[in-house]
């Protein structure tokens, strides 16, 4: 089942503008599927097969001669040196819309990119679906606990592939493909250690020594793999927000994956039902959160502008976006029951006055009621992209 994404207007407007439009994003997102819906006239050729990358590396000019009205290209990773001789291409055949390149995104094909196509491309981001694009499968997760077990990755649902049959095969093919590509990694199995460390600190403050610490490595073997995740798409640091007015703020990063059930299966969590009293399901739903205002960015084909905060003295903010001049506050909870106390740090960051300019303060939980309460926004976990669109205030993304 092909599902319309909400890139899919975006991915047009690019293609009037541009000769090239490359779409990155994790493995498995979806961007080929995106690409054909968008494009169906265009030939379509895929580099992941030997025989056609040894063709687009070793005769990168017949290649680019035999789909010289176009094409779609998908993996394009594979063969980064094909983007110098596509340069020449598009600057003799610079039609808009003429190329869409597709890849999981990694540092050769980024550096390529950046050197061959600055000026003639257009760029965009693919992550797996949004919860509102989810909601188009027939055999959605309906639950809160189910669909962040399950996850978002659209092959799990269009496919009715078991969640945790999907991800170990997911997390196999990763390891021993995109990470040997990405960079000089020869101990798999501590990276992958590594990657289930990173898992169980989803949701909370980067400590590059502790990471390394906790497997054996040092401190900049931890940075570089956590930049390999990030580079992946598998994950996101949210820089700490800061204000010259406050004081004694936290630094650190904060470190998020994507989709949830990624992080329940390197986890070992088995079902939702035991996800439910899962020591991590607060830091699991903070970043489900996280993930769905991501998206709200890169579906517009924005750079994000979202923060965490943390000041030494104990207030912290878990998601704070600055929007057209208005700093949005958001605190983050799993429980499906309001608790009085889940207001106090947002009334603590609005009264201290540390900021200038207007906040909207918002409240997300596991309940399925949205409503007003004390100034701040309650907002029910399955109904952000209806209440963020709807409410007078501006939207949180």
């Amino acid at each position: 089942m092909t599902i319309k994404r909400l890139l899919h207007p975006k991915l047009l407007e690019l293609a009037n503008y541009y000769p090239v439009v490359v779409i990155t994003g994790p493995r498995q997102s979806g961007k080929t599927t995106l690409s054909k819906a968008a494009f169906p006239d265009k030939d379509y050729v895929s580099l992941e097969p030997i025989d056609m990358r040894a063709y687009a590396l070793e005769d990168p000019r017949g290649f680019l001669d035999e789909y010289k009205n176009g094409a779609i290209i998908d993996e394009v990773q594979h063969a980064p040196d094909l983007l110098s001789y596509l340069q020449d291409f598009v600057d003799q055949h610079p039609d808009p819309g003429r190329f869409i390149l597709t890849g999981s995104q990694n540092l050769m094909f980024s550096q390529s990119i950046a050197q061959s196509m600055a000026g003639r491309c257009g760029i965009l981001t693919l992550l797996p679906p949004s919860w509102s694009e989810l909601q188009q499968f027939p055999n959605r997760p309906t639950e809160l606990l189910e669909t962040m077990w399950q996850g978002h990755y659209p092959r799990i649902y269009d496919r009715e592939i078991p969640a945790q049959r999907w991800f170990a095969n997911y997390i196999t093919t990763y390891l021993q493909r995109d990470v040997r590509q990405i960079t000089q990694i020869t101990n798999l199995n501590t990276f992958t250690a590594f990657l289930k460390l990173c898992a169980g600190h989803t949701g909370q403050e980067v400590n590059f020594s502790r990471l390394g610490n906790d497997i054996g490595i040092n401190y900049n073997t931890a940075r570089s793999w956590l930049s390999v995740l990030e580079t992946s798409w598998l994950g996101i640091t949210l820089p700490a927000w800061s204000n010259n007015v406050r004081k004694q703020v936290i630094k650190a990063p904060k470190w998020h994956f994507i989709d949830t059930g990624l992080v329940c299966s390197l986890l070992g969590i088995r079902s939702a039902e035991e996800l439910r009293h899962h020591p991590s399901r607060g830091a699991i739903f903070e970043s489900w959160v996280v993930a769905e205002a991501l998206k709200q960015y890169t579906n517009r084909g924005d750079t994000h502008s979202l923060y965490h905060y943390r000041e030494s003295r104990g207030l912290k903010i878990d998601l704070l976006a600055e929007v057209a001049g208005q700093l949005n506050i958001m605190e983050i909870k799993s429980g499906s029951t309001i608790n009085s106390a889940y207001f106090k740090n947002l009334k603590t960051f609005i009264d201290s006055g540390g900021t200038s300019g207007d906040v909207n303060a918002w409240l997300v939980y596991g309940g399925n009621d949205s409503y007003q309460r004390q100034g701040v926004r309650v907002a029910a976990w399955n109904k952000l992209s209806s209440e963020f669109s709807n409410t007078a205030a501006t939207p949180l993304y």
